[in-house]
């Protein structure tokens, strides 16, 4: 029981890293160039407005683990409705624990597994989030230098 358990949650688990990776390498690719193309400096709404698009997309990612992970609930035949099991998947994801729905003896240990991986990927989105805004803020001191050294 098990081991059918970790053969099936560690992949998923491994699934879940990939997409938020792929997230993280797309929201980089989108603040580098919205910073390249702002040659003249970003406003602060300006500013706010990448961090909130960057926010939404890393939110996005997560809400498609948590699918994921309803997905494979669904399959395995743990619920009869797939709303039920995306529900049970973000409550498992987010550590949020109702305790409201419980999975069978046999599937039970994917709970934790997905609990795991969720705590991983959200800190992993929220050091995203730390590192653009970083990034933010470095451009705009750097633009401010860089202004104050070409006058006269």
């Amino acid at each position: 029981m098990t081991m059918s358990n970790l053969m099936i949650g560690l992949p998923t688990m491994l699934l879940c890293l990939i997409i938020q990776v792929v997230v993280a390498f797309l929201n980089v690719r989108y603040l580098v160039w919205h910073l390249v193309d702002e040659s003249t400096g970003l406003s602060f709404f300006a500013g706010i407005r990448l961090l909130l698009i960057s926010m939404l997309i890393i939110l996005l990612g997560n809400l498609l683990q948590i699918v994921l992970w309803g997905t494979l609930f669904f399959l395995l035949a743990e619920f009869v409705d797939l709303y039920e099991a995306i529900y049970h998947s973000a409550v498992n994801f987010t550590t949020l624990g109702y305790g409201d729905i419980v999975m069978s003896k046999h599937w039970k240990l994917l709970g934790p597994l997905e609990a795991v991986n969720g705590v991983l990927m959200l800190g992993m989105s929220s050091a995203a989030l730390v590192v653009i805004l970083q990034h933010l803020i470095k451009a705009k001191i750097d633009h401010r230098i860089q202004h104050k050294s070409t006058e006269p």
